[in-house]
């Protein structure tokens, strides 16, 4: 992957604006949440339903061949933008250790509420593959 960064601009922190993929075969990922494989919430916490979402994402790559170093483009919708930004060093720590410190197009989004009640955070995300 080539981050996208045009001249002039300040150099984003944590993310890329853009990210080139040469060729590939693409990945899509659905929104991820908090539970485990068994559809329990081991956490209330966004810290750490943020961390089994890494986690289930990265397992669904596995399912398809990709590792977290092919993820393209990454979006989080978050519950509360205030504890999400309080748990930022935590949620940075479970993102360099499960998906690495990859330059991902990402963006986060507050929601009012996501489908499953107890979910705090859900992440999708798109990689290409290499040919």
């Amino acid at each position: 992957m080539n981050a996208l960064q045009p001249p002039g601009w300040p150099r984003p922190k944590g993310y890329a604006n853009g990210v080139l993929a040469p060729r590939g075969r693409s990945v899509f990922v659905a929104g991820m949440i908090g539970w485990d494989a068994e559809g329990r919430f081991p956490s209330d916490r966004l810290a750490d339903q943020a961390r089994q979402a890494l986690a289930n994402v990265v397992a669904v790559l596995a399912e398809a061949g990709a590792r977290p170093e092919h993820i393209a483009r990454m979006t989080w919708y978050v519950t509360s933008k205030p504890e999400y930004l309080a748990a930022g060093r935590e949620i940075g720590a479970a993102f360099r250790e499960l998906i690495g410190s990859y330059t991902i197009a990402m963006s986060a989004v507050e929601v009012s509420a996501l489908m499953e009640d107890a979910a705090k955070v859900e992440i999708e995300v798109t990689a290409v593959l290499p040919d």
